[in-house]
């Protein structure tokens, strides 16, 4: 076998010179960048996201399933709510801080949310709520307006594939 031959049959792993596993966690400058940069665009919906990601800390397949009876007390948000996890099948409890409670309370408001609404509900279909694609889309729209240089996201399903 010649050069030539080794360099067309041999495949690049689509993971060469990238770094791979756990990302680092946000620090806190970037937060408040992201948080800052959506209160001064008046994206309501897409700060109550964010603030509700960081004081729940849980997955995005469990935060797009959050109803508005899961974080509400009647008309207020709570300080406190508890959640099924789906992977652990476990309750997760977590504190509500008073900036994410605004932010929700704004975002109920503005988008007329009722009991059993979902609180990201989806617009294409009634009665659902958003999609973990629809919702990672935000976040990395939202990360890249605010200046983030690095998104932290899942590999996508094309590197899924690849891996297999």
């Amino acid at each position: 076998m010649n050069a030539t031959d080794e360099i067309i049959g041999a495949r690049i792993p689509w993971n060469k010179g990238k770094l791979t596993g756990q990302k680092l966690p946000l620090k806190l400058k970037e937060i408040w960048a992201i948080r800052i940069r959506l209160q001064l665009w008046a994206r309501v919906r897409d700060l109550a996201m964010c603030n509700l990601a960081i004081d729940s800390k849980l997955r995005a397949c469990d935060r797009t399933k959050l109803r508005f009876c899961d974080v509400c007390h009647g008309p207020h948000v709570a300080s406190r709510a508890t959640v099924m996890q789906q992977k652990t099948q476990r309750p997760v409890r977590f504190e509500i801080t008073e900036q994410t409670q605004f932010s929700v309370e704004a975002w109920i408001k503005a988008a007329a949310l009722v009991s059993g609404d979902f609180l990201l509900p989806s617009r294409p279909r009634a009665s659902t709520h958003v999609s973990t694609r629809q919702y990672l889309r935000a976040y990395i729209n939202g990360s890249r307006q605010s200046g983030l240089t690095t998104v932290r996201t899942a590999p996508s399903q094309c590197a899924v594939r690849k891996r297999h």
